[in-house]
């Protein structure tokens, strides 16, 4: 009878541990079907914040490209001669904005020369929808710092000074100035957002990159 007895007990206590053993897989599972919903909950809001954030900034991007620049300067783009020449050219404004060109552009694959450039050649760049950022003695190296930063990091730009212009930095762009104090005004991003291969572009898509560097 005890045999017997001690049998039963055994059997029990498997049984016992089985249970516990079935219910502890339940709770893992469970548990492991919780944390991946809650990761992939996670991963759907994420994905959906930075989508919602990627548009809000197409938006403001599109909204800053319609938005009128305070004091920008325009000229008619279509007027504006487009001649290769091998000669200087006197041009009507200071940094040039368009007109007759050397058949050289400068390259403008957010390029910073330290140095003047030919005017000729940069206006070639502008006819490829590039915008020009220029300073002169009034900017701080501060902000011609961070200028230099910006262009590096924006395809169809370049950057050099400019002694005898007006404004201490200024941005150009095919038909289009703009004259600013420091590196911080919004309208340097503005320009540099409506006018990069903008609409008054007149040969949108062409090369920015073998022409004419540093020397």
């Amino acid at each position: 009878m005890a045999s017997k007895s001690q049998s039963a007990e055994r059997k029990a206590r498997i049984e016992q541990m089985r249970r516990a053993e079935q219910a502890r897989e339940r709770r893992n599972r469970i548990i492991t079907i919780t944390i991946s919903a809650v990761v992939v909950a996670a991963l759907v809001s994420f994905g959906a914040f930075v989508l919602n954030k990627e548009s809000d900034k197409k938006e403001q991007e599109q909204a800053a490209a319609k938005a009128p620049i305070k004091d920008e300067k325009s000229w008619d783009a279509k007027k504006l001669s487009r001649n290769h020449v091998t000669e200087a050219v006197k041009y009507p404004m200071k940094p040039p904005v368009g007109g007759d060109h050397n058949q050289v552009w400068m390259n403008c694959d957010g390029d910073v020369y330290k140095d003047a450039i030919p005017e000729v050649n940069a206006v070639h760049s502008l006819e490829h929808g590039a915008v020009w950022v220029t300073y002169n003695d009034k900017a701080s190296d501060a902000d011609v710092k961070t200028l230099g930063s910006k262009v590096e990091k924006t395809p169809y730009s370049l950057m050099s000074p400019v002694k005898d212009q007006s404004g201490a930095i200024m941005l150009s762009a095919w038909g289009k100035q703009v004259s600013v104090d420091s590196a911080s005004d919004p309208r340097v991003d503005q320009f540099l957002t409506k006018h990069v291969q903008g609409p008054g572009t007149p040969e949108p898509g062409a090369a920015c990159t073998g022409g004419m560097g540093a020397q």
